[in-house]
């Protein structure tokens, strides 16, 4: 049963990846950790594999539709390399359980970006798109790639956006060319000390370019922004469990073991749904249908 689960969740990650292009790499290390049973340590190897093989593969559709700013991928990701090596070198000298801390706290920020962009129009940098900002973004963004395991999308789409001056489609197509850098600079650094299990990373990359190509084909049809926003939401409810899985056991004792704990969670939790189900309509009437 969790393996089928596991799968299923396999290709919501590639169509992820292919629609928006991101977010569904941040879900991938959650998967292999919490549904598969892998450790941290051989889960982040692992997520990069499936992220920089799926990301190559959903790359292709965007590029023949023409959907991908090669030179401005190429500066972002070429100068990401540095930074996503550096990022799978130092994971190995940091617990895991500071690295899910700030991967939790990664997906919270990045869920804010997500929200927000419903009622926030796009407005490009005064100095979009400069070979200097290009660089430097791409360095950080891929510090964080190599670091916690996660292609980076999710960040990079509003930043090649806002500051590469990209219409929203040619920055989904572009950010997996990035992504595909990145996650392989990540998966070298990592590779010199973990130890990944390929018959289920396998497993799961396959399934995950089946739902990438899905996800590019739908891309075209289908308001991104909107998307985006509920999938934001969705990423307020992952980082919450995660950074609950790693609070101190009496923390998760009080939530989980009392029953006022429990009713406070219960409470929570369906407000959250209330708020994102109230937030996505009115996004959703506000978002121009695609034509």
């Amino acid at each position: 049963m969790t393996l089928a689960v596991t799968l299923a969740a396999a290709v919501g990650i590639g169509l992820l990846l292919g629609l928006l292009g991101g977010g569904g790499s941040i879900l991938t290390v959650p998967v292999l950790i919490y549904l598969a049973g892998q450790a941290p340590e051989a889960a982040i190897p692992a997520s990069l594999f499936v992220v920089a093989v799926t990301s190559a593969v959903a790359l292709i559709p965007h590029a023949r539709a023409g959907r991908v700013k090669w030179r401005v991928g190429l500066v972002f990701g070429v100068a990401g390399l540095a930074g996503a090596y550096a990022g799978g070198r130092l994971a190995a000298h940091l617990p895991a359980t500071v690295l899910l801390v700030g991967f939790g706290l990664l997906m919270a920020a990045a869920a804010t970006v997500m929200i927000r962009s419903c009622r926030r129009p796009v407005r490009p940098a005064p100095h979009a798109g400069r070979l200097p900002i290009l660089i430097g973004l791409g360095v950080t963004v891929g510090l964080v790639t190599g670091l916690v395991g996660a292609g980076g999308g999710f960040v990079i789409v509003p930043v090649l956006v806002l500051l590469a001056g990209l219409p929203m489609a040619a920055a989904v197509g572009t950010s997996l060319l990035v992504i595909t850098l990145q996650a392989a600079a990540g998966l070298a650094g990592h590779l010199q000390h973990a130890v990944i299990d390929w018959p289920i990373t396998l497993a799961v990359t396959a399934l995950a370019i089946v739902g990438s190509l899905a996800g590019a084909r739908l891309s075209a049809h289908l308001p991104a922004q909107l998307l985006r926003t509920s999938f934001g939401w969705f990423l307020v409810a992952m980082a919450g469990t995660v950074l609950l899985a790693q609070a101190p056991a009496a923390a998760r004792h009080a939530l989980a073991g009392t029953s006022g704990g429990r009713i406070a969670l219960v409470a929570g939790c369906a407000a959250l749904a209330v708020a994102a189900a109230r937030h996505v309509r009115i996004c959703r009437a506000s978002t121009p249908r695609p034509r």
